[in-house]
């Protein structure tokens, strides 16, 4: 069985961060595992408190990881200070890690602020130039290219330009209002080099609540098993698609997704 390792904050309403990337990983068919940076308080309504992880603990917790099932891919999601992203990039680094999807998670869907601002620059130094593919909003897309994303246009320029500027492929997500769920993929080392749109179909469900970890783990999930980056990104897409179509409706503010929206079996029956 193939594995995939997400290294995240904890989200205690279990919609979005380490608890969205588990279930995401098991629906997507691989083993997962975690390491986690950050303790939230959080629920469909907003962040009311956060504990970042002591940086020698996370990496005792990569280093159990690595040394005994080693993962085929890593996602990376919630780091929120410079120390922490140091401790992440070293022991990839130094356990020649593959696979590695980075979403630079710097708000949180309610509008909480998720990293301290001197921690993107360590981000773009020590992080980044070690993923395969980054996949940013539109605002984070902006800081990470350092220009305004106003047009399909713009998504395009700036995808390029962070693939130039960190050397790995880009996922520019398109649901920030500038069109209906599509999104701008530029893989320089995929078959479509010139950069390619994949278009999707924008559900009408509130519940939106951790879309961003849930695709990324996809993605992860689709690259440990083997598929290219670009058809690992349809998969996922496909897949949270589906799991927005399920239109699960728990909490009081923006709900998290069906994320076992496929599951079945003895199992999973209800009385």
């Amino acid at each position: 069985m193939k594995t995939a390792l997400t290294i995240a904050g904890s989200d205690s309403c279990g919609g979005a961060g380490i608890q969205a990337d588990i279930k995401t990983m098991t629906m997507n068919g691989v083993y997962a595992m975690s390491a986690i940076t950050a303790l939230t308080a959080q629920n469909t309504t907003g962040v009311t408190g956060i504990m970042e992880a002591d940086p020698e603990f996370l990496e005792k917790q990569l280093d159990a990881v690595f040394s005994d099932i080693f993962p085929d891919a890593v996602k990376i999601g919630m780091v929120s200070s410079s120390e922490l992203i140091r401790v992440i990039a070293g022991r990839l680094r130094e356990n020649e890690a593959r696979n590695i999807v980075v979403d630079p998670v710097m708000v949180a869907t309610s509008g909480a602020r998720l990293i301290e601002e001197s921690a993107i620059e360590t981000l773009k130094k020590e992080l980044l130039p070690l993923a395969t593919l980054a996949t940013p909003n539109i605002p984070e897309a902006e800081i990470l290219a350092d220009m305004e994303i106003k047009t399909e246009a713009d998504m395009e320029s700036a995808g390029k330009k962070i693939a130039e500027l960190f050397g790995c492929a880009v996922l520019i997500k398109g649901g920030h209002n500038i069109n209906d769920a599509n999104d701008y993929l530029f893989d320089p080392a995929g078959e479509n080099a010139d950069g390619l749109w994949l278009f999707g179909q924008r559900i009408d469900n509130p519940n939106t609540h951790g879309t961003g970890c849930t695709l990324s783990s996809a993605i992860a999930s689709n690259l440990a098993k083997g598929f290219s980056v670009e058809e690992s990104v349809k998969r996922a897409k496909e897949y949270i698609s589906e799991a927005l179509k399920a239109m699960l409706d728990l909490g009081k503010g923006s709900g998290p997704l069906a994320h076992a929206f496929a599951l079945t079996g003895k199992y999973s029956e209800e009385v």
